[in-house]
């Protein structure tokens, strides 16, 4: 063997252990993304009023009481973990919507009816359920300790408004978003639908925020 295409045993041995560590980092993201469609489907048959067991997950996810603690220190812990699952996916689903449009003002319309849509009572009664299953209430949803709906949400609105001609989209995005998924909430608990009217109002609503940026530097 050429002497040159020996690798020297630092080399060797890092290659070795990142290859172990990407191994072990795919394997328990696999468990995690287990653990979590596991606990979801089992707070969607068991509803808002009985708490699914470690054990029920466990056993739905194929996985054991070991690999569910090498993740989640409790069931509460796993639970915030699907909420905030949640809320990526619904951020994603948004800008999925808003991509479909062009003009600013039709993306921050199409922003505020993506997120209305998760009163529709089959996407709320899951909210809910995930949402009494954390203890939460509703807080962790929109002033909680992680409040990462809203903060998530403002996020898409950012180009949006800058384009708008928003002087500080960041803050007025964040405003925004806190109202729009304060609102969001209160359909959920009230276990109302909006109407197509009660939707157009509140993205006009947020367009009339914008259009307050545009003249006061909010920050």
């Amino acid at each position: 063997m050429n002497k040159n295409a020996i690798l020297p045993a630092s080399d060797l041995v890092g290659r070795i252990a990142r290859k172990a560590v990407a191994e072990r980092e795919a394997e328990y993201a696999g468990e995690i993304r287990r653990l979590l469609d596991a606990a979801l489907e089992q707070v969607r048959r068991c509803g808002a009023s009985t708490r699914p067991r470690v054990a029920d997950i466990v056993a739905a996810a194929g996985l054991s009481n070991d690999a569910f603690y090498r993740h989640f220190r409790s069931k509460d812990a796993l639970m915030a973990a699907v909420l905030a699952d949640g809320t990526e996916r619904l951020a994603d689903y948004v800008a999925h919507r808003m991509s479909k449009e062009a003009d600013p003002a039709a993306r921050v319309r199409c922003w505020v009816a993506a997120i209305l849509a998760q009163a529709e009572p089959a996407l709320a009664a899951d909210t809910r359920a995930v949402l009494c299953h954390t203890g939460a209430l509703g807080a962790d949803l929109v002033t909680g300790r992680t409040g990462s709906a809203p903060r998530r949400l403002a996020e898409l609105l950012h180009a949006p408004f800058a384009e708008l001609g928003v002087a500080d989209p960041e803050f007025t995005a964040g405003l925004v978003a806190y109202a729009t998924v304060g609102k969001l909430a209160e359909y959920l608990w009230s276990e109302v639908e909006p109407d197509a009217a009660a939707v157009a109002r509140l993205g006009e609503f947020c367009l009339a925020a914008a259009a307050a940026g545009r003249s006061y530097p909010l920050g």
